[in-house]
C-alpha cells in the first residue's frame, strides 16, 4: 500500500443471516451455506435469497493520511458495519481492508468497557489492548480523568455510568490515546451541547498538523461539514457517492 494512503477498502462486503445478528456456525449446514454464498460473492453473483442480506456491499475507496473523512447515511445503510470492519472488529465476507496506522475507536456507547471495573481501570485496559504501556499511561491519567470531568466517577464501576459519563471518558481516553486513525461512530450524539463543543475543539486541535487521519459518523451534515473535508454517502449498504463533504 502506498506510504500516503492510511485506509484503503477494495470490494468490501459483509453479510448476515438475517434473524441470527452477526454470523454464527450453529451448525454444519450454516458452515456450508456461509462458505457458498462467499463464493458466490467472489464470483460477482449475490444470494438474494430470504435467510442473508448485504449489510455492507462493495465498498472501494482510499482515505490518505491526513483527511478528515465523513460517512453518512440513514439508519441501516452499512455506516457502523463499515467502521468496524475497518477497526478489525469484523471481518469482512469477502474483499478487504487494509489499514496504516494506530486506530482508537470510540464506537457504539460503552463498547470495550468491562462493566465491573472502574473508568481508570478500564481506561488502563484499554491503553493495554491499543500497546500503550502502564509508565504511558501513568502520564496520560490525570489528563484524561480531567478532560472527562466525571469526578469521584472515575473510580467507580462503570456499570453505575450514565450514557453521558461514558461517552465523556470513552471520548477522552480515544483522544489522548495518540492514534493515526481516530473513528467515531455516533457516539458524541449522546453528549449534551457544551461537552460537544469541547470535543469537536480538542478535535480540531488534535488534526490541526494534518497528521492524524479521521472517519467521524454523523447524522447532522453541519458536524461533517465543520469537520470534515470529504464524505462517503451509503445507501442499503451500497456506495452512493464520495466527494466533498460539502457537496454529498
Amino acid at each position: 500500500m502506498n506510504d500516503s494512503i492510511a485506509v484503503r477498502a477494495s470490494g468490501l462486503r459483509k453479510q448476515y443471516r438475517i434473524g441470527s445478528g452477526r454470523r454464527r456456525h450453529d451448525s454444519l449446514r450454516d458452515l456450508i451455506a456461509d462458505q457458498w454464498s462467499a463464493l458466490l460473492a467472489r464470483h460477482g453473483r449475490k444470494n438474494r435469497g430470504p435467510e442473508f442480506f448485504w449489510a455492507l456491499d462493495d465498498a472501494t475507496f482510499d482515505i490518505r493520511r491526513g483527511e478528515t473523512i465523513g460517512v453518512i447515511g440513514r439508519n441501516g445503510s452499512g455506516k457502523s458495519t463499515l467502521l468496524q470492519l475497518i477497526c478489525g472488529i469484523l471481518k469482512p465476507t469477502t474483499g478487504s481492508v487494509a489499514v496504516d496506522g494506530r486506530i482508537s475507536a470510540l464506537l457504539e456507547l460503552g463498547a470495550g468497557f468491562n462493566p465491573e471495573f472502574t473508568g481508570r481501570e478500564n481506561v488502563y485496559f484499554q491503553g493495554a489492548l491499543m500497546g500503550i504501556s502502564r509508565q504511558q499511561m501513568d502520564t496520560r491519567i490525570n489528563d484524561i480523568a480531567d478532560f472527562a470531568g466525571i469526578g469521584e466517577f472515575m473510580d467507580q464501576p462503570v456499570r453505575v455510568y450514565s450514557s453521558g459519563m461514558f461517552v465523556r471518558l470513552a471520548f477522552s481516553a480515544m483522544i489522548h490515546a495518540d492514534a493515526d486513525i481516530l473513528v467515531i461512530d455516533e457516539a458524541l450524539a449522546v453528549g449534551d451541547g457544551a461537552f460537544q463543543r469541547k470535543c469537536f475543539d480538542k478535535l480540531a486541535d488534535y488534526l490541526g498538523e494534518g497528521r492524524k487521519t479521521l472517519l467521524f459518523v454523523s447524522h447532522n451534515l453541519r458536524q461533517i461539514e465543520r469537520v470534515c473535508t470529504r464524505a462517503i454517502w451509503l445507501e442499503e449498504g451500497g456506495m452512493v457517492r464520495q466527494g466533498a463533504s460539502g457537496e454529498t
